[in-house]
Formats: C-alpha cells, sequence, structure tokens
C-alpha cells in the first residue's frame, strides 16, 4: 500500500524542477571557489548563487561581469550551466540512456517526454537524439560564422568568445565575454557589426522556436505536413519580430541616447536585434537604461510573451499568447468556443493559458517589489524599472536597465526566485510544490450563476 502511495505521488514537474535546483546547487559551489574568480578568492555566496542561477535558467541578469570577475574555469563553469540549463539536465541524462542503449520504464519515458514538451512516447527517442544533436550542429556552425568577425578582431582569444557567445544565444542565455571592454557592456560595442548580430539573431530564433517545430519543419519533405503548433510558431514568432521592430523603431528613432546618433540601416538593424533578443536572449546593442519609457513598457510586453514551449527560452510563451488573444477574440465574437485555424482549442488548454498568464502577471509584479527593495530614492525611473528587472528574470531573458547590480539581498533573492520559477514554468513549479492528483469519484455540481464584464 505504502509502494502504490509513494508511486501515485510521483511527478515528473518536481523531478524536471528539482533537476534545474540540483545543477544551481553544483554551479553555486563551483563558483564559490576561489579558482572560479580572477581575483583568486571566493565569491560571496549570495552572487555566485545569483550567477549559477542566471546561468542554469539561461537568464543573463548579473550581479558581477562575467569577463572581469570570472576566471577561464568560471567562465567555462558558466559555460556549462548554460548548456545544461537550455536542454534541461533530463533531456541529458535522458539522451545519453538512450545512446548507451539502456531500458527506460514508463516513469522514466513519462519524465523525458515532459522535459521536451511532447505526450507522444513513441517520439521520445527520436526526439532525443535529435535535440542534442540539432543543438551541437547549431551551435557549432553559429561558432564559426562568429569567428569570422571574432578572430581577426580579438586573435585566438576569440575562438573562445565565439564558443562562448554561440553557446549563449542558442540557449537564449545572454551572457557576454566582453565586459573587458567596458563592464556590464553586452554588445553595445557592435552596433555597427551586422555580420555578427545577424548570426547571434540567428541563432536566438533558432533556440527560441522549439526542438519540436524544427524537427517537424525538418521531415516536412517526407510528411507534407506541419502541424497546427508548428504553423502558429512560425507566424507568431515572424510577427512578433517584425512588429516589435517597427514598435521599437518609431519609439526610439529621435532619443540620441539610443538609436538616435546611427544611420538609417543601423537603425533597422539594431532594432529588429533588439526585438529578437528581448524574447528571452538577453543581448542588447545600444544602452537601454536610456529608452523612453513607452520603450521600456513595449520591451517588457515582448519579454513576457517569450519564446515557443519545448525551447531554450522563458516568458509565457507565445502560443500562450495566441491561445489567449483566440480566447478574447471568440468571446467578443459570441463564440462559446476557441478556434484558431480553424481548429478547435480544448478547453483544458484555454484554463492552462489563463492559469500561466494569471501567475505570471502575480510573479512579476512581487518580484518587482522585491527586486526595488531599499532602492526608490529620487529615481523617476524606479518604478518601471523595477518592473522591466522582474519581467526580464521571469521571462529568463537577462535584458537589465541597471537594477540588478544595485539590488539589495532581498532585491537578489526576489530575482534568483523569479528566474527559477519563469525557467521551469508557473504552473510546473506550482505542481512541483503540490501534492499530486488522486484520483477521485465523479462528483455532480450544482451550476453556479455568476455575472461578469
Amino acid at each position: 500500500m505504502k509502494k502504490e502511495s509513494l508511486k501515485r505521488e510521483w511527478l515528473p514537474a518536481r523531478t524536471i524542477a528539482l533537476s534545474f535546483f540540483l545543477v544551481i546547487c553544483a554551479g553555486t559551489f563551483l563558483l564559490w571557489l576561489p579558482i572560479s574568480a580572477k581575483e583568486n578568492v571566493s565569491t560571496s555566496f549570495i552572487d555566485a548563487f545569483f550567477t549559477a542561477t542566471s546561468a542554469t535558467c539561461v537568464t543573463g541578469l548579473v550581479t558581477v561581469d562575467t569577463a572581469t570577475h570570472w576566471s577561464l574555469f568560471g567562465q567555462t563553469v558558466i559555460l556549462l550551466l548554460i548548456q545544461i540549463g537550455g536542454l534541461g539536465l533530463v533531456t541529458l541524462v535522458s539522451f545519453f540512456n538512450v545512446m548507451i542503449k539502456k531500458r527506460i520504464g514508463l516513469r522514466s519515458m513519462q519524465l523525458a517526454g515532459e522535459s521536451i514538451s511532447t505526450t507522444d512516447f513513441k517520439d521520445v527517442y527520436s526526439l532525443l537524439k535529435f535535440i542534442v544533436r540539432f543543438s551541437l550542429a547549431i551551435e557549432g556552425i553559429g561558432a564559426l560564422f562568429l569567428m569570422l568577425t571574432l578572430v581577426p578582431m580579438y586573435g585566438m582569444r576569440g575562438i573562445f568568445f565565439s564558443v562562448f557567445l554561440s553557446v549563449s544565444s542558442f540557449c537564449n542565455a545572454g551572457f557576454d565575454p566582453f565586459g573587458f571592454e567596458a563592464p556590464f557592456c553586452s554588445l553595445v560595442g557592435f552596433y555597427q557589426s551586422p555580420m555578427l548580430l545577424f548570426t547571434i539573431a540567428c541563432l536566438i530564433i533558432v533556440g527560441g522556436m522549439g526542438f519540436g517545430v524544427w524537427s517537424n519543419v525538418l521531415s516536412y519533405k517526407r510528411s507534407h505536413h506541419l502541424s497546427l503548433h508548428t504553423r502558429l510558431v512560425i507566424f507568431s514568432t515572424i510577427a512578433l519580430i517584425l512588429t516589435g521592430g517597427l514598435f521599437i523603431l518609431m519609439l526610439e528613432w529621435n532619443n540620441p541616447q539610443t538609436l538616435g546618433y546611427m544611420t538609417t540601416g543601423e537603425k533597422l538593424a539594431n532594432s529588429l536585434f533588439l526585438s529578437v533578443s528581448s524574447r528571452t536572449a538577453g543581448f542588447n546593442s545600444f544602452d537601454l537604461n536610456a529608452m523612453t519609457s513607452p520603450g521600456k513598457l513595449f520591451i517588457c510586453l515582448l519579454m513576457f510573451i517569450g519564446a515557443a514551449p519545448g525551447s531554450t527560452g522563458g516568458g509565457i510563451k507565445i502560443t500562450t499568447m495566441v491561445v489567449l488573444a483566440s480566447t478574447v477574440w471568440c468571446a467578443l465574437r459570441g463564440l462559446g468556443e476557441v478556434y484558431i485555424l480553424r481548429h478547435q482549442i480544448k478547453k483544458n488548454i484555454v484554463y492552462k493559458s489563463l492559469a500561466i498568464c494569471a501567475v505570471a502577471v502575480v510573479v512579476c509584479i512581487i518580484a518587482s517589489v522585491g527586486a526595488g527593495f531599499n532602492l526608490g530614492g529620487s529615481d523617476p525611473n524606479w518604478g518601471i524599472n523595477t518592473f522591466f528587472e522582474a519581467v526580464s528574470a521571469f521571462g529568463t531573458v537577462g535584458l537589465s536597465v541597471g537594477v540588478t547590480g544595485e539590488a539589495s539581498l532581498i532585491g537578489k533573492i526576489a530575482l534568483i526566485l523569479t528566474m527559477y520559477i519563469g525557467r521551469v514554468g508557473p504552473v510546473s513549479f506550482a505542481l512541483a510544490l503540490a501534492s499530486a492528483p488522486r484520483p477521485s469519484k465523479a462528483v455532480i455540481m450544482p451550476e453556479g450563476k455568476i455575472m461578469v464584464g
């Protein structure tokens, strides 16, 4: 009886959440070691913990500059945490089990399926192999293209920079190794390098669209079929990139501290790059703190939406946004069901989308209060800046307007928890804390009539 009870209480979401926490703990220990810092002294526990969380949750927010604070060993640890966090520890372990032809039981199949966002067990084996091989191939190609720009500039160091930047971009992490040029500078020094910006943008897009989508696209020649999910992700991604670039261009066109000093071509390239990056990657090619308030709010919206399910990115996910928008549209038309591209959407998907969005809003509001604890002061942009940082943490984006670097201990803890919830997913995080649902007899409830609107 006790054994059966334990089986009922097991949840894949709990195991996945625990796996991320264990990776963070291991990363914290390694980054805390003196060998990880350039000064060869132990980094403070909170900064090591924050960096390990940010890397594992592929966010990119940092309390100490990656290039100037961490040694080559420390940067390598961060690189490995990004790779593990981007693909997921459960995914990697399941992949290696498949490669050594170890027999996988039903529970392990469920866990692997949950990790790679698929419910079809027959696809688990092939999708696990595809994810790892596809990731390494794309990161390798990206690194080669980045070397064309970085090796001539930095010599042999450019090879490490290219690999680091390629992995960070594909995993939508936002960590960069260029702080020796100027602390926390991200890619500001490369706003005139279209080749580098284009390569990084492509890596971000590929990593953010989801492995299931790419598997479907690459098999189209054989199957001649694109699933509804794939079509929604592709169309929504293109629409968000173009719309985001247009709005950023209009809002910042004459701002002398952002796009104002650039040529027309540079303005177009950098606005499109930020539109791509702000949906979970965290790279910026101009000063975000100098953006107008409407510009910052629009970036918050893009960060909140995020990437696609089953990808290396975060946010509430673009398909969640599409379901919510379709729900509103169908309700305004008086329809009793939700339809997308002539497909009826199940109510449990609609309910889950509403739950994700509602929890995400609450988490971001609470996190913004925590992140701004003991800051405030006379800064007129204090409110929007702390909210910006909180949404960036939840969406595992990593774009910063300077709040993280000045945050108090409470503020750092709030951002750490927010990054973790954002990477695991708000609903999965709640499920990981809750008891597993137990089967119960069907109970017919009386209909409740409530007036809304």
